[in-house]
């Protein structure tokens, strides 16, 4: 079995190991109820109270393996049963207190929420409001914001306590960028995967007649799984894909036509990260015309095979929980079928009894050394300052200046500069990931990585230039093509 960083991705891989291989078997029907018994064997429980407890959550995960529940606007769900752990947000006094006179963390509070009743200081939580500001006046630090993870997680405020102290995630405000995912410390928040739909891609494709299935994968894929990219390749042919692609291609493309729709325009924000789209659509609406109209490189890749073949499937492979709800955008739904993320190939790569490391060293090189470097935060950067570059536009002619940000928290100071029109730069690349894709949600691995170690890959990429490789599919471009020129 893979090693994962949590315990809870390595339940959630076995549920999706499991629905996987009874799906690609034909057993789904018959052998559905049997998984949390199958999971959680027992007698005695390794994680909750109970095993009945502990089943009864993985009969939830069942449910998100399965795709999720009818209704929901986000990529993302809570758990109820799952979530009940986690002590109740708010600002708590410890033993740390002093019983000091100058009373600053009263005269800070803004509600009037602190008393002194045997000199030490007590917090009304009928009247706190949690805005912290007793904790930064506090000379002992005896005052502390204690915030659930998957809050804190949380950058546009999506996540808070219902009634019965459950997460809930407001979906107005929610991006669908999957941080709460992998930091809710017990499981409680699971995004929803299309792993069924991709079996019976498979399936299909395998038939007289069968439309064939391409995987384009994402270059955040380096350094995943343990083993070469291009054993990962062999996996995917061995699984029953017509052939592996990079999505690195798409963002070579990418790169010229937002470098050129910015020399026109004069000011734009990039359209890659979908995340960071819906968090301008939802919480700075005045900005949404300077968003670039390029498709993401998934999206750019998907038009460009299914231009070359019509009758094709397309799966996207990548780190990013949010690409499954650009997925079904309607300008981005005719080129895309599917979307797994990292976590979810694992389960399917052992759902089809295949040995990683047995695989032989195959192909994945289409795209150059800059649509790699997309992965990580200031890739897309580097990569309109190449475009300029072999476009011959010199910097009196247009000088592209981009804030680089890699987190909302980045992102949301330089669109509220730019709504003010204070921010110096022209271009805001965003990623909603710290460390941009390759600090997905959907990862096998979350730990630090070198921007060096992304580079690394990125110059092994036969084409040097943009022009090299977008080269390579001129013939499938047409139109886009032009662009390029």
């Amino acid at each position: 079995m893979p090693k994962f960083d949590t315990n809870v991705q390595e339940l959630k891989y076995k549920v999706l190991r499991e629905v996987a291989r009874l799906a690609r078997e034909d057993r789904l029907r018959e052998g559905l109820l049997n998984i949390p018994e199958t999971i959680i064997p027992g007698p005695q429980p390794t994680m909750r109270c109970c095993i009945y407890k502990e089943r009864a959550i993985v009969t939830q995960r069942v449910q998100m393996a399965m795709g999720g529940h009818p209704g929901h606007t986000t990529q993302v769900e809570v758990l109820p049963i799952a979530c009940d752990e986690c002590p109740v947000s708010q600002v708590t006094v410890s033993d740390a207190c002093r019983g000091c006179i100058a009373h600053r963390c009263a005269n800070a509070c803004p509600k009037g929420a602190i008393s002194f009743p045997n000199h030490m200081a007590v917090i009304d939580h009928d009247k706190c409001i949690a805005c912290g500001r007793c904790v930064q006046a506090c000379p002992y630090s005896a005052i502390t914001k204690n915030v659930r993870p998957c809050e804190r997680a949380c950058k546009p405020g999506a996540i808070s306590m219902d009634e019965n102290k459950k997460a809930h995630i407001d979906e107005s405000k929610c991006v669908s960028c999957g941080a709460c995912v992998y930091q809710c410390p017990f499981g409680a928040i699971v995004d929803r995967s299309e792993i069924l739909d991709v079996v019976q891609l498979l399936k299909d494709s395998q038939k007289d007649g069968g439309a064939p299935l391409y995987a384009v994968v994402a270059p955040s894929i380096s350094g995943q799984f343990a083993v070469t990219t291009g054993q990962v390749v062999s996996a995917l042919k061995a699984m029953g894909f017509y052939t592996v692609l990079e999505a690195a291609l798409g963002a070579d493309m990418v790169a010229y036509f937002e470098a050129q729709e910015l020399m026109e325009k004069g000011f734009l924000t990039s359209s890659c990260c979908p995340a960071f789209v819906t968090y301008i659509h939802k919480f700075y609406p005045k900005m949404v015309e300077h968003i670039s109209h390029n498709l993401s490189p998934m999206a750019m890749m998907g038009k460009v095979i299914k231009k070359a073949h019509p009758e094709c499937k397309i799966v996207f492979i990548g780190p990013c929980v949010a690409k499954k709800g650009e997925a079904k955008l309607d300008t981005v739904k005719p080129y895309i079928d599917a979307v797994l993320t990292f976590e979810e190939l694992q389960a399917m790569i052992d759902a089809y009894d295949i040995d990683l490391k047995a695989m032989e060293d195959d192909v994945l090189n289409n795209a150059s050394y800059f649509g790699r470097i997309f992965a990580r935060s200031g890739g897309l950067t580097d990569a309109v300052a190449e475009a300029f570059k072999e476009m011959g536009v010199t910097p009196d002619q247009f000088e592209p200046k981009v804030a680089t940000c890699s987190g909302l928290e980045e992102c949301k100071l330089a669109l509220l500069k730019a709504q003010k029109g204070i921010l110096p730069e022209n271009f805001i690349e965003g990623m909603a990931c710290e460390q941009g894709c390759i600090g997905g949600p959907g990862c096998l691995t979350h730990g630090p990585k070198e921007k060096a170690e992304v580079d690394k890959y990125g110059r092994l990429a036969l084409e040097k230039k943009l022009k090299d490789s977008v080269i390579v599919f001129d013939v499938l471009c047409g139109d886009e093509k032009k662009h390029a020129e």
